[in-house]
């Protein structure tokens, strides 16, 4: 077990820097895993070196593909090709991250070998039954600890069939799952949601060479489908900076008057975007430069400067699919907006790597904040004045809710300490030192002023 790394935030000021966050999270697992059943060589640059990502290269390895990180500072993959994986020797242990597991578990389905998945306790609490429904329905089978949650093991199967499924709730995980299984499968296999997830998998697939097929329906909902069993084109694949870990030193820079950062090469892929247009509507100066398509994906640099005008809004439910990650960030603002911030919709908040609706509330309350929380809606009360702070706040491991308040602990009155810092790791690898670098003053909770 790690021991833990409490860290403390102090009143910065200003902060100033043109700075280069990690690479997509998101699209870092699902550049491993195509990468993996390719034929061929497949270079990433910008790969997300966090532990979770790292998580899946190494099941990918376990699976039968070659992957490594070059000389060149390039990874490198050689793939089995569709249906080419291998069973594993020992259970894949894919640490905090819920989208590896998820999309793997999609992934082995459709072949005929025996994968057990493990994961830390933090992972071991998720549930894992909206994945196994629909992969059950396409021929694998499940073993599954008491309430469907990991340990898990999958028995894949080669006929895998191809399926029509529709949503029952807006999950870009449960349709990913399915959509990789159907690669395996004979014809055509369609995923139906009535609200947008986030599509990384499809603009995926697509620069791997495959056709995704993408049909709006008479009742408003989408049908994404592909036709199985189809050879993906080994390629080159740049990942663009990630969208949830830029939120943090964004929020900083907004609480912050006089700050001005530039956020450089990150993904504006408009289902990502929820937290951005939010901000903006509470008036955030937010601006766009250099904008391009890499790898399939919309990218800009993303400006924010601080100008200490910010207000209270109603956030409209049909948005939190698209900054479903990003609403402890979110939380931070609208604890230093003039005003009311309303947030409905929030219930799969409380199945993230913690309780995230739970763990915003209890923190902020430490923190002298006015708010209330329902059952999946979180209302927040400020007087445009930043918060008084000094509290330590719990993190339950989870690696938003720990960046999230040590952005707001850089404009409280008195310092906010996190308990553990240590989750930092499986997304954001290098966050103190950058946020330092930018003027904040983030170090262990032992150093005093």
């Amino acid at each position: 077990m790690n021991t833990p790394n409490p860290l403390t935030s102090r009143k910065s000021g200003p902060l100033e820097g043109t700075i280069k966050v990690p690479g997509d999270k998101s699209i870092s697992h699902r550049a491993l895993m195509l990468g993996a059943i390719t034929v061929g060589e497949t270079i990433i640059s910008g790969l997300l070196e966090g532990e979770d990502v790292l998580a899946t290269a190494e099941a990918m390895r376990s699976l039968g593909a070659e992957v490594c990180k070059g000389s060149d500072g390039l990874w490198h993959i050689y793939g089995t090709g569709i249906g080419g994986l291998k069973e594993p020797k020992e259970a894949l242990d894919m640490g905090n991250s819920g989208t590896g597991v998820r999309l793997l578990m999609g992934l082995v389905a459709g072949h005929a070998i025996t994968t057990k998945f493990t994961g830390d306790g933090s992972l071991s609490g998720r549930p894992m039954n909206r994945i196994i429904k629909p992969l059950e329905m396409m021929g694998a089978t499940f073993e599954t600890s008491d309430g469907g949650t990991l340990p898990l093991t999958v028995i894949g199967n080669e006929d895998t069939m191809p399926l029509e499924y529709r949503l029952p709730v807006a999950s870009a995980q449960v349709k990913s799952a399915i959509l990789l299984a159907g690669l395996s499968a004979p014809g055509r296999t369609t995923v139906i949601e009535e609200r947008p997830t986030r599509d990384h998998t499809e603009r995926m697939l697509r620069h791997f060479g495959l056709g995704v097929d993408v049909q709006d329906m008479k009742d408003g909902s989408q049908a994404i489908s592909i036709i199985g069993q189809q050879e993906l084109e080994p390629c080159a694949v740049d990942v663009p900076g990630d969208p949830s870990s830029a939120a943090f030193p964004a929020v900083a820079a907004l609480l912050n008057k006089g700050s001005e950062l530039r956020l450089c090469g990150i993904c504006v892929n408009e289902r990502r975007m929820g937290l951005y247009v939010t901000l903006q509507e509470m008036g955030a100066d937010i601006s766009y430069e250099h904008e391009r398509i890499v790898a399939g994906e919309p990218v800009a640099d993303i400006i924010v400067r601080g100008t200490g005008t910010l207000k209270g809004i109603d956030v409209p439910p049909e948005r939190v699919p698209s900054m479903i990650d990003e609403f402890p960030a979110l939380a931070m603002v609208a604890a230093c907006a003039e005003g009311t911030t309303k947030m409905t919709g929030l219930g799969e908040l409380r199945v993230k790597e913690s309780d995230r609706l739970l763990m915003v509330t209890e923190g902020l309350k430490a923190c002298g904040i006015s708010l209330e929380m329902g059952e999946d809606s979180l209302t927040i009360n400020s007087n445009g004045r930043h918060p008084i702070g000094g509290a330590t706040i719990k993190t339950a491991l989870d690696h938003r809710i720990a960046m999230a308040f040590l952005a707001l602990g850089t404009a409280t009155d008195e310092p906010i300490t996190i308990d553990d810092a240590t989750p930092i790791k499986t997304s954001f690898p290098n966050f103190e030192e950058l946020m330092e670098d930018l003027g904040a003053e983030i170090n262990q909770s032992t150093k005093k002023n």
